[in-house]
């Protein structure tokens, strides 16, 4: 791991954008992509078969894109116990936290009813990479959050290997999660058959996922044919610390964030340099025994005191913060920008990427200022149900002034008329 101390100096935000800098720029796929999502808008599964052959299987015959829930069943039946347990757990507590509350009703002033219902979509698809490893965990992230949701069919990509197959632990996951539907099939043109369809799978209205950057650029080109969740980037993690943090934990936290690749964004702030001092000195010991680990820059940020580390963190706007000392933790409530906040020496990052029950599908590249963790709403329209009745009388006329200042005479005399039926003598003719 590469380290790289930096002073904030004043400037927060200069200061997180040298720390992004840190990080590698990915070569553009966008013409690559483009032509994959044409590929399958034009021929379908067999265009599907012929990219998965040449971009999975390496050549070899791929087996039928659908998994069948027999196959689901026998890799479920076939998994470690404890595997499956954990699993299972995590299940219980992903869906757990997102369930929410029940629609509403209202009544404006006038008399006017608004309901607002939340409207389930009916097919969302959950994109579950397997790059250097299977992720069951992201499985387990889009699945129950979409089934607490109240969506009726859950579509999974899972890519499959140079055999042909998707991982067993993948199917497994499925399985636990009662995914709808599972495909052997992933990058670009698994994106692209959920959002345009073929022959073999039907098109979905959601699309959400982590993954690499062809199955990133294939969310932003198909993103208003589809609702998309965002655009994943690499994994971050930022951590405060003070003088009275567990360096240790500390530094296995950045490093296992740096698991997820080389081009992850790790970084520590702090104004004491004693700290910065002894967390460099525990990379530089632990990260040589640790082969998982990728060769990805960490930065080590002085500030001036916690409230510029605050602010520097605001700027940054990362996927994940920790916060750990007593003076880090204090600032917790003050945190506006982060995908999600941990909080305490015992609360690492990788609680939230597995079991906590929050959701480890999170806003990366600073999109923390205006993103949320995935949750149900992300699967839900909300649509108002308006009945005006007895209203008709005190609203047209206020809606007919605005309708005419628009241009907009139709508008007004569609709005008067009801008024004008509201006020009819009972027995008088209202129309069909």
């Amino acid at each position: 791991m590469r380290v790289e101390r930096l002073p904030v100096d004043g400037d927060p935000a200069g200061a997180a954008a040298r720390v992004r800098a840190l990080a590698p720029i990915p070569p553009s796929v966008e013409g690559d992509v483009a032509e994959i999502l044409a590929m399958v808008r034009d021929r379908g599964d067999q265009a599907l078969l012929e990219l998965t052959r040449r971009l999975d299987t390496q050549g070899a015959e791929p087996r039928p894109l659908r998994v069948t829930r027999k196959e689901l069943e026998a890799a479920l039946a076939a998994l470690d116990p404890e595997l499956s347990e954990a699993l299972e757990l995590a299940a219980r507590n992903v869906r757990g936290i997102a369930r929410t509350g029940q629609d509403f009703e209202t009544a404006g002033r006038e008399g006017q009813s608004i309901r607002l219902r939340r409207i389930p979509v009916r097919r969302a698809g959950v994109y579950a990479p397997a790059g250097r490893a299977p992720y069951p965990s992201t499985v387990v992230m889009g699945v129950m959050v979409a089934r607490a949701a109240g969506v009726e069919e859950i579509v999974v990509c899972a890519p499959p290997g140079p055999d042909g197959e998707a991982h067993p632990v993948m199917l497994a996951a499925c399985t636990i999660c009662d995914a709808n539907e599972v495909y052997r099939m992933g990058g670009a043109q698994a994106i692209a058959a959920l959002a345009y369809g073929t022959h073999s799978v039907a098109p979905v209205d959601v699309i959400v996922g982590p993954g690499n950057p062809y199955v990133q650029e294939a969310k932003r080109q198909l993103a208003g044919r589809v609702g998309i969740d965002g655009i994943a980037g690499p994994s971050e993690l930022l951590v405060l610390l003070d003088g009275d943090s567990p360096v240790r934990l500390v530094a296995l936290d950045l490093l296992a964030q740096a698991e997820h690749g080389r081009d992850s964004l790790v970084a520590a702030a702090s104004p004491s340099p004693e700290a910065l001092d002894a967390l460099e000195a525990e990379l530089a010991a632990l990260a040589p025994d640790r082969p998982t680990v990728q060769a990805a820059a960490c930065a080590l940020v002085h500030t001036a005191d916690l409230g510029e580390a605050l602010a520097f963190a605001e700027s940054l706007a990362p996927e994940h913060l920790q916060l750990m000392g007593a003076g880090p933790e204090a600032l917790a409530r003050q945190v506006r920008s982060a995908g999600c906040l941990f909080v305490g020496a015992s609360s690492a990052t990788a609680f939230g990427d597995y079991v906590a029950g929050s959701n480890h599908i999170l806003p990366t590249g600073g999109a923390a200022r205006f993103a949320s963790a995935l949750g149900p709403s992300l699967f839900r329209r909300r649509m108002a149900e308006v009945r005006i009745g007895r209203a008709a009388g005190a609203l047209a006329g206020p809606g007919a002034a605005i309708a005419r200042s628009e241009g907009f005479f139709v508008h007004a005399e569609s709005m008067e008329a009801r008024a004008a039926e509201d006020d009819a003598p009972m027995g008088e003719n209202r129309g069909p």
